[in-house]
């Protein structure tokens, strides 16, 4: 019974783990450089530093704030909500943005002076988000995301079964063989794998968990029916607690206050430095000033349950109309379980240590999955049994071309996405949408590229492709900016420095795969005619 389940295991382990392997390699890999979207945005907006600003000393005077409130006024009087994004490093402008019916748009005015800065403000981009997207969705829309819900329920059951599969799972953890073909492919996944269970558990299950009022709605609508159930839920998960305050537009025109006292108001009842300050309704009587305060994204927490602080004002008497505080609760409720579910999938608690530790392990799922494919093509190299009939050779070339392009691949696909970034012009129109084509068309060409080169240069050429590429970014930025690394370090822009260190350190590592898989199968290339001649 024993042998019997567990072979079943290996089967279903075996095909769901090739079936969806593919995907679910480019998923946990641009899921992992997700984890720092804040310091990708950043390196990708570029903008120009401004010199003689500090951040938390300039970012609130009266000056800058009249000066914003009076180009909003003027340039969008009618607009449904003005945000204010307050500096956030030194050097960085105040971010500016606003909506006129459906169209949304941005300005950047220095911090200290009010003065308004060139437009465009550093570079339109999708910047890490777009990695984030296509982790959940594949930039497929609803397909996409039904799709990746799809892969991940199989990366559970593939999780599951490979538990069941390796009797000496923990002991293999300890032992790896080198240069053993098969065999150490099997050590490698053995290794990569033990090391990251928990995590690998954690991170498909909370992906799963995150979305499951998407992917099981019909409870909501039967238990809450109406045209939003969803919003019943939440309501209900709340227990009482107070939404925030929502007006509509009266009609009737009325001035709105200076902000910087309502926002000197604010960081003193909340005790900690705003971050954002969101006017709704401006002009009118109705008219709200919402001032937050959010955990920075590198940040040290002491829960892991999130907490926003925000204060909103009334626009018109300046009277605070709510508070809430950026303090952890008191007792837990089940309200909160998708909080944490959450926050354990984005790394939204521990600082950028365990921003670090989740980039690390990520790239170790990355191996796992990876590793445990290759092992799958190691197999059948040695021996296949013609499962498909004549067409066998053929469905495990394609099978092996796909398994290029999803690790590779996608590995050049993301580096070119930065590359994209510099190399599109500032002023191009729509150029975060055309930054996102340019990725899927390079992962498409990576694809045919493997399907028309022999499999070993296939996997050397584009390994090395992606090596060059992270190798000489920190160049790239500084032909087409004229930023660069050291100076980054200088000002202390620790974001924009990380962006460039990673990719020469994956650069490294790419071309240490491109020169290890040139020596195997430089060596097999030798070893194959020694064979015939003596069998001969």
């Amino acid at each position: 019974m024993k042998d019997g389940l567990r072979q079943s295991m290996a089967w279903l382990h075996t095909w769901v783990g090739l079936t969806c392997g593919w995907l679910l390699c480019a998923i946990f890999f641009t899921g992992t450089l997700s984890v720092f979207r804040e310091p990708i945005t950043r390196w990708m907006a570029a903008p120009p530093v401004l010199a003689g600003t500090m951040s938390d000393a300039v970012a609130g005077t009266p000056l800058a704030l009249d000066a914003a409130v009076r180009h909003l006024s003027t340039t969008a009087p009618k607009a449904s909500f003005w945000r204010l994004e307050l500096p956030a490093q030194p050097g960085d402008a105040l971010a500016l943005a606003w909506r006129n019916g459906k169209s949304s748009q941005q300005a950047a005015l220095h911090p200290a002076t009010g003065e308004l800065l060139p437009a465009p403000w550093g570079r339109k981009t999708e910047g890490g988000r777009h990695f984030m997207s296509f982790h959940y969705t594949l930039h497929g829309g609803t397909a996409g995301y039904w799709l990746v819900g799809w892969i991940a329920m199989c990366a559970l059951a593939a999780l599951v079964s490979g538990v069941i599969v390796h009797r000496r799972i923990f002991a293999d953890f300890f032992t790896f063989r080198p240069r053993k073909g098969q065999r150490s492919w099997l050590d490698a996944h053995n290794a990569s794998a033990v090391f990251t269970l928990p995590f690998s558990l954690m991170i498909v299950y909370t992906g799963v968990a995150f979305f499951h009022t998407s992917y099981m709605p019909w409870p909501l609508q039967t238990a809450y029916g109406g045209d939003d159930p969803y919003a019943g839920y939440q309501q209900e998960l709340a227990h009482g607690a107070a939404a925030p305050i929502v007006r509509k537009r009266s009609g009737t025109p009325a001035p709105l206050l200076p902000l910087a006292p309502m926002l000197a108001s604010a960081e003193q009842l909340l005790g900690k430095p705003a971050t954002m300050v969101l006017v709704q309704q401006p002009g009118d009587s109705q008219a709200t000033v919402r001032v937050f305060a959010n955990e920075e994204a590198g940040s040290h927490t002491t829960t892991i349950v999130p907490a926003q602080g925000l204060v909103i004002f009334d626009g018109v008497t300046g009277a605070v109309l709510q508070v809430t505080r950026p303090e952890p609760p008191a007792t837990l409720s089940t309200g909160q379980v998708h909080h944490v579910i959450e926050a354990l999938h984005l790394a939204r608690f521990g600082g950028w240590p365990m921003k670090c530790l989740y980039f690390i392990s990520g790239l170790l799922g990355t191996v796992m999955v990876a590793t445990g494919a290759n092992l799958f093509m190691v197999k059948r190299r040695r021996k296949s049994e013609l499962e498909f009939g004549a067409a066998t050779a053929g469905f495990y070339r394609v099978v092996e071309a796909f398994s290029v392009a999803s690790m590779a691949g996608i590995c050049i696909a993301s580096i070119g996405y930065l590359w994209i970034n510099r190399l599109l012009p500032a002023e191009l129109a729509q150029r975060d949408t055309w930054e996102i084509r340019a990725f899927l068309w390079l992962w498409g060409a990576t694809l045919l590229h493997a399907l028309a080169r022999p499999p070993g240069r296939a996997w050397v050429e584009q390994f090395a492709f992606a090596a060059l590429l992270c190798l000489a970014l920190p160049l790239l930025n500084q032909c087409t900016t004229g930023q660069q690394l050291w100076r980054y370090a200088m000002a202390g822009d620790a974001m924009r420095a990380g962006v460039e260190l990673t990719a020469l350190a994956l650069g490294v590592v790419f071309a240490c795969c491109a020169w290890r898989i040139h020596r195997v199968w430089q060596a097999r290339a030798v070893i194959k005619p020694v064979q015939r001649a003596a069998r001969a």
